[in-house]
């Protein structure tokens, strides 16, 4: 079963009680869930566009090149891609360990309406939120975002490709981001059955 909606900002109309955050933005459909911290970290408070600003800057022309994005810019046009954050309000600070539970909710109404087959962490925090909350490895995985980036990392149900925190890249890692992600995309990453075969008339049903 698919969406319906084709509005790529805030398609699932989330309103978190605060005046200012930053929702989700891209396909409803997407294959690609991108995920960061929250505004005051990956930007977007002026364009409400996750990670539009400083970080996209470098994360946008890599996703491109990844073939996540058919177009940068401050509205970059997505390609089965979708970004959004743990905590989408705009904080005064850093926020609380309370303030990320208060905030979860919208979160993982998005990633379960979406469900895309692939998370794209970026930086430590999600990293660590997806590999505890949506994976069976994030026990035995060390979050060292060096050796992660870029890496595929398969859980139960999704697989995980992380991303370094694009504040904090090298000369190295726009590649090494790409080629993880071209790498990704030339597999059976959706892992998809058909069960159609079990069932009466010629419909497939494709389950992962």
């Amino acid at each position: 079963m698919r969406n319906v909606t084709d509005r790529t900002r805030n398609p699932f109309d989330m309103r978190p009680s605060c005046d200012r955050y930053v929702p989700g933005y891209g396909d409803a459909n997407a294959d690609f869930h991108v995920i960061g911290d929250h505004p005051g970290v990956h930007g977007g408070v002026e364009t409400g566009i996750p990670f539009s600003g400083e970080a996209g800057e470098r994360l946008f022309p890599a996703l491109e090149d990844g073939e996540l994005l058919a177009e940068t810019g401050d509205e970059p046009t997505v390609n089965s891609t979708f970004l959004s954050y743990l905590h989408m309000c705009v904080p005064d600070g850093t926020p609380s360990a309370a303030d990320y539970t208060d905030m979860e909710r919208f979160f993982d109404a998005e990633l379960r309406a979406i469900a895309a087959h692939v998370l794209l962490p970026v930086g430590a925090v999600a990293t660590k939120h997806v590999l505890n909350n949506y994976t069976s490895v994030g026990w035995k995985t060390d979050v060292d975002m060096e050796t992660l980036h870029g890496e595929e990392l398969r859980g139960s149900g999704f697989l995980v490709l992380p991303i370094k925190d694009p504040a904090e890249w090298d000369d190295g890692d726009h590649d090494e981001l790409v080629a993880g992600l071209l790498e990704l995309q030339s597999t059976d990453f959706r892992r998809e059955s058909d069960l159609g075969r079990f069932m009466p008339g010629a419909d497939p049903y494709l389950v992962r």
